[in-house]
């Protein structure tokens, strides 16, 4: 019995060791060494200050930058809080949000309809991509506020959007505050 105990215990600090330090450490200098961006989070330095990363959404409300979808992560775009509303599609709160939201973006364009990202949360809450068509919706208001041509503003759209990998899997998708910046880079409001 003693000598079952010992074994354990020794085998529990072994493992302990291995698995829960030296194996993460391991992965951790490998992504580090293999790719550096990804793994320290794919922050955009901007003027020597990080401004956000290009993995996670952040809320953009002025007429002149582009809009990012709604955020169900806590108060809006928190990562602590990461995911969906877990409201049903007959829910009455997500209806109603909806609604008044899909008030709110038309706005703009009274009568047409909204591209559903402009009005509906991701999954986690912290999608930092909109649709072409999204960004598209948003493009006379972007040129106006500027005071650019709305063919200047597509040409942003155009080198921020993202195309499908393989020119199979997924959608293709504009990364809103790499376009915000680059807005921001070419017309500083």
């Amino acid at each position: 019995m003693r000598k079952a105990l010992i074994t354990s215990i020794l085998y529990t600090i072994v493992t302990t060791i291995l698995l829960g330090i030296g194996y993460p450490m391991l992965v951790t200098v490998i992504a580090r060494s293999a790719f550096p961006k990804q793994a320290n989070g794919s922050l955009i330095v901007k003027s020597g200050m990080v401004v956000g990363s290009s993995l996670i959404g952040q809320p953009f409300s002025g007429d002149n930058y582009f809009h990012s979808r709604p955020s169900a992560a806590g108060a809006g775009y928190d990562p602590t809080l990461s995911g969906g509303s877990n409201l049903g599609p007959t829910s009455k709160k997500l209806v109603d949000r909806i609604a008044a939201d899909t008030a709110t973006v038309q706005l703009d364009h009274p009568g047409v309809p909204v591209p559903i990202d402009l009005v509906t949360t991701s999954g986690s809450g912290l999608d930092p991509h909109i649709s072409p068509a999204a960004a598209e919706y948003q493009v006379a208001r972007i040129a106006k506020q500027r005071k650019l041509s709305e063919d200047m503003v597509r040409t942003l759209v155009a080198k921020h959007t993202t195309q499908r990998t393989l020119g199979l899997l997924g959608e293709p998708t504009v990364n809103v505050l790499e376009l915000n910046l680059d807005l921001d880079h070419v017309n500083p409001d």
